[in-house]
């Protein structure tokens, strides 16, 4: 699919692997390779200007490595969310003790708060296109000999926006149209929102089916508590209708939140509901006592993160009837997703709802396909939705994915171009400085017929070849040697681009190491894989 954006596509600082750490290092092994590669890059122990210059750069990324994770809050930070985490404004008013999934919440939650204040800059537009289709004579045929009739049923759009006027005020516009059968109705809405301390108030007025005056409010009581509520008044040729509504919400804990809420107006109602929501789980209970239905709701949701997909199930019972609903959400985008939902009811009958989400825009289209409980249209609402995605995603969305990473790799090389040209100045001066270091390591190693690098190198292979590319390759066999310690060489699993005296020869392309070496005076070959851990000899 097309680009959704703005990602960032800077490259980050690995410190662990410039420091040849595993992600779980005690501040033992902290220290220890602090230590050792400070021997290497310590300005003082070069003379020459160009080899003290080199020295200091190198010295000052050891000693920013180092502080980084020797501090517990840096380090939590920078497991949780990377280097990104480390530049993000606000992180001063973080408590020290937090845990690292807890950082990552605040550090989300940082990140949505600087969002909202670039849009506060433009227009926030949300929109709604529903369209009804009447699809029920497919299983329930009025006249066999005729061919069955698909139809819209009815049609709605939704659409609203926020013109941000001072940093505290904003203007809402929103307004909608319905038709059905012939006929159809709409109305216009404009607010007045200002946000208040630890609140919010908002003035509306509108017009449609009559005009419209209103007043809404918010307020934040405790940590835990918040309420909001209003009243509007609809003048009517038949007389003006009041309606008053009000939310009362606590946080019962960490991941539940309770409410109650209230409507007095030609549809009373009062509403208890409960939402527990966790990484991996959601699930919502609402009990409605009211007119003209009174009904018990719950949902469970299982969110499945590492395939960006949701799965959900619901039920509804009431006065009405009864209603079952299960379906999936799939991200297909950065800012997109899929969802299909089977509503299986009394009286409604069988549903397919088929619903697209871009960014803050909703394609819904709800295909009635009986007015009864078919089994031949539950089977097909269930299947056909499975096998249009798998057709779509392989001869559409796979295809534009492919030359959507392709696309961003290319991005991620023009945005990186300088930075990948310092790390290679970078890489070239670490080599330099590591000379002594490598000369040192190789003579003992040699004296007790221990690791010796004879060749290593790290970068791309040719196509259908044991061959590296000259334009996408570079030696590492000093880099590597420096990393032996008593006979023993230990890589561990990130990138090795991040590794002192390396760098990344093709940005996007699969790399691999090749180490050529002898241990014991007898020669052996190993090929690992950019993320492989190593440890020789095996």
């Amino acid at each position: 699919m097309a680009s959704d954006n703005e990602s960032d596509a800077e490259l980050d600082e690995n410190y662990y692997t410039f420091l040849n750490l595993p992600r779980d290092a005690t501040q033992e092994q902290i220290n220890s390779a602090y230590r050792k590669q400070s021997r290497i890059y310590h300005p003082d122990k070069h003379q020459d200007p160009e080899s003290k210059q080199k020295a200091e750069m190198m010295f000052n990324r050891t000693k920013r490595a180092y502080e980084v994770l020797s501090d517990p809050h840096q380090r939590a930070i920078y497991d949780s969310v990377g280097e990104k985490g480390l530049k993000t404004e606000g992180w001063e008013i973080v408590h020290r003790t937090k845990t690292p999934a807890e950082i990552r919440e605040e550090y989300e939650r940082l990140a949505q708060a600087a969002a909202e204040r670039r849009m506060q800059q433009r227009t926030n537009p949300r929109g709604n296109i529903t369209i009804n289709v009447n699809a029920t004579e497919i299983f329930t045929p009025y006249d066999e000999s005729e061919m069955p009739r698909v139809e819209i049923g009815s049609m709605s759009i939704a659409q609203s926006i926020e013109a941000p006027i001072t940093r505290k005020d904003m203007i809402v516009m929103s307004g909608n149209l319905y038709s059905s059968n012939g006929t159809g109705n709409g109305g216009f809405m404009i607010a007045g929102r200002r946000l208040l301390n630890k609140g919010w108030l908002e003035i509306c007025l509108g017009a449609g089916n009559g005009f419209l005056l209103g007043l809404k409010g918010g307020r934040t009581l405790t940590s835990k508590v918040s309420v909001n509520g209003g009243t509007n008044m609809n003048f009517q040729e038949n007389g003006v209708i009041p309606a008053v509504f009000s939310t009362l919400a606590v946080q019962l804990d960490k991941h539940t939140i309770g409410s109650l809420t209230l409507n007095a107006g030609p549809q009373s109602s009062m509403t208890t509901q409960i939402d527990h929501s966790t990484d991996q789980h959601a699930i919502s209970t609402s009990f409605v006592l009211g007119t003209p239905h009174i009904y018990f709701t719950m949902s469970y949701t299982r969110k499945m993160l590492e395939n960006e997909m949701k799965l959900k199930l619901s039920a509804k019972v009431g006065t009405f009837g009864f209603m079952g609903e299960y379906g999936v959400e799939k991200k297909v985008s950065k800012y997109s997703s899929l969802v299909a939902t089977v509503s299986i009811g009394v009286p409604s009958g069988v549903i397919l709802k088929l619903k697209i989400i871009r960014s803050n825009q909703s394609y819904v289209f709800p295909i009635h396909l009986s007015d009864e409980i078919v089994p031949a249209a539950v089977f097909y609402a269930s299947v056909t939705p499975i096998i249009a995605w798998f057709f779509v995603k392989k001869a559409i969305m796979d295809p534009m994915e492919a030359d959507r990473k392709s696309i961003e790799v290319e991005r991620s090389k023009r945005q990186n171009e300088q930075r990948l040209v310092a790390k290679k100045l970078e890489a070239m001066a670490a080599i330099h400085l590591m000379q002594s270091t490598y000369n040192r390591i190789t003579n003992e190693e040699q004296a007790r017929k221990g690791l010796i690098i004879t060749r290593a190198i790290y970068g791309c292979l040719s196509e259908n070849s044991t061959q590296f590319k000259p334009e996408a390759s570079h030696d590492v066999t000093i880099p590597i040697q420096c990393l032996v310690r008593d006979g023993i060489l230990q890589l561990y699993e990130s990138s090795k681009s991040d590794l002192p005296g390396f760098f990344d020869p093709s940005l996007g392309d699969d790399k691999i190491l090749r180490i050529e070496y002898t241990f014991n005076d007898v020669p052996k070959t190993i090929n690992v894989k950019d993320n492989e851990p190593v440890r020789l000899p095996g």
